[in-house]
């Protein structure tokens, strides 16, 4: 796999430092909150999961399963719920944990979706940002990262369902995905 790659962006090791850097910034923020930290489906799994260890306050996680990009490498705008929340989230402050943030209409739909809930209040955190492709007015509070606009894998991300298990995260050369 790692010869499908140009070169590698962010290695395990700062991926883990920008966790903890995160994770600090947020047990500040959420202190004596009811904080729920959902993970949007499958991407930021890895993320969420390394995150929340270094978030030191009391939380709740849960689970969005959206789908925009139906197989391609671009966002199509129809975002389509495939799971939705399993608990009321009515009252408590929410944080979208996101693997990346790119054209924003996928978490533009989320975030809408999940504020008509009467949630006390939304932020999103992701790990990559790509601020220049950006179609949607909608920023995260908490960025690991601003990256190019190259095509990335590993560390959940993927190109048709394959990459996601690197420890890092690399840009994809572009021969493998314009096959």
């Amino acid at each position: 796999m790692k010869s499908d790659l140009k070169n590698i962006l962010l290695s395990e090791e700062e991926i883990q430092q920008r966790c903890k850097q995160l994770g600090e910034q947020i047990t500040k923020d959420y202190q004596d909150k009811d904080l729920v930290c959902v993970g949007i489906l499958k991407g930021s799994v890895m993320f969420m999961a390394d995150l929340i260890k270094h978030i030191d306050t009391h939380l709740a996680i849960d689970f969005m399963d959206v789908s925009s990009y139906h197989g391609g490498t671009e966002s199509t705008g129809e975002v389509q719920i495939l799971k939705d929340l399993g608990s009321s989230i009515e009252g408590k402050d929410i944080l979208i944990i996101e693997d990346i943030l790119e054209t924003g209409t996928t978490l533009k739909s989320i975030t809408e979706f999940l504020k008509a809930r009467k949630v006390n209040s939304l932020e999103i955190v992701t790990l990559l940002d790509k601020p220049n492709r950006r179609k949607a007015e909608i920023e995260a509070k908490y960025v690991g990262e601003k990256i190019p606009d190259e095509f990335v894998v590993g560390y959940g991300l993927d190109y048709g369902e394959h990459y996601r298990n690197l420890p890092y995260i690399g840009t994809l050369k572009e021969e493998i995905y314009t096959k």
